[in-house]
């Protein structure tokens, strides 16, 4: 086979694969900048010289997302005039000390409009009749933690205070979730980086890794943030397994417990993955009927993500829909 004709490597091949997935989630101006910067690489441009060094990133770390969050944060913060691709080239060169610092930070998000894929769960669990107690890993800056202080609405379905500040429409196949009351006992999150959404600095790191062509999640996104100011919620900096370990090893009589978590499994190493189920299964076996556990999650499964809710006692594992991974569209399964 040619040089030519060889398939990209390292960063170029990154660069690639996630203009494949842009342009399937509906952001084509991602996925043509990416495939330009991609082609840069390649030819040994600014953008080769901005990853030189991640030759060896993990998969999972999200590189062409990280540079694209560097970039969109250096366009927010009024460094660089806009991020098409000729001031986008050379904006990298000029200014590749800054990217190659905020390179160094990993992907951020807090996608609110996933809060509408998870609201079935969250219904569901409240459906015993008990206040839920709300334990979110992977909560970055605990916006999704919020989630019943939101309007949601889809065709004919509706849920929430129609005069809520931050509002999610979707779309909903299959049907609608019962639309239960809920009450909201305790709220708490972790998150190795969490961040402040009060601080401008927080602000600007969850709206750099929005994708800027999807203005309606821009829109949902500053909304929360201006929402959270109102109801203030500390999410503690640590892993995932010994903090919803501490948080289990004392049952709570009186509530519904929620453990829950939306594209945060990806992030962590097999082995600590593993563990998290294993401790989370055994603190399930544990569940009494006055102490219920869930687990919902909303986790990658090719094409969409699936949301899935196991309950204890009795350990029942059900798929509650097919989503995308932004939330929308939600397919109830039946």
């Amino acid at each position: 086979m040619s040089a030519a004709a060889a398939k990209p490597e390292g960063p170029a091949a990154a660069l690639l694969t996630q203009a494949g997935h842009c342009a399937r989630l509906g952001s084509p101006f991602y996925a043509d900048l990416l495939s330009r910067a991609a082609v840069d690489v390649e030819e040994g441009g600014p953008a080769a010289r901005v990853l030189r060094g991640h030759e060896n990133d993990p998969p999972g770390s999200m590189l062409a997302l990280r540079l694209m969050g560097a970039a969109h944060r250096r366009v927010l913060e009024g460094a660089w005039p806009d991020m098409e691709w000729p001031s986008f080239r050379r904006a990298l060169a000029a200014d590749a000390e800054a990217i190659r610092r905020l390179l160094e930070r990993p992907v951020q998000t807090n996608e609110v409009g996933r809060c509408a894929a998870l609201l079935p769960g969250f219904l569901e669990a409240a459906a015993a009749g008990l206040p839920l107690r709300l334990l979110e890993v992977g909560a970055s800056a605990g916006l999704n933690l919020r989630w019943d202080r939101y309007r949601y609405e889809a065709g004919d379905f509706a849920w929430g205070d129609p005069a809520a500040p931050v509002r999610i429409g979707f779309e909903l196949e299959g049907g609608a979730p019962e639309a239960v009351p809920v009450e909201v006992a305790e709220r708490r999150g972790c998150d190795p980086r969490p961040l402040d959404p009060a601080s401008e600095d927080g602000r600007l790191t969850l709206l750099s890794f929005v994708w800027p062509d999807q203005v309606e999640r821009l829109r949902r996104l500053r909304a929360a943030l201006s929402a959270a100011a109102e109801m203030p919620i500390a999410v503690e900096a640590g892993a995932a397994t010994p903090w919803i370990a501490e948080r289990l090893a004392e049952p709570r009589p009186g509530v519904t417990t929620v453990v829950f978590h939306s594209i945060v499994m990806q992030y962590l190493p097999e082995g600590e993955r593993e563990e998290f189920e294993r401790r989370l299964i055994a603190a399930g076996a544990e569940a009494a009927e006055e102490a219920p556990l869930a687990w919902l999650r909303m986790e990658p499964a090719g094409e969409f993500a699936e949301v899935r809710l196991t309950r204890w006692p009795g350990g029942e594992e059900r798929l509650l829909a097919e989503v995308g991974y932004h939330g929308s569209p939600v397919r109830l399964s039946s």
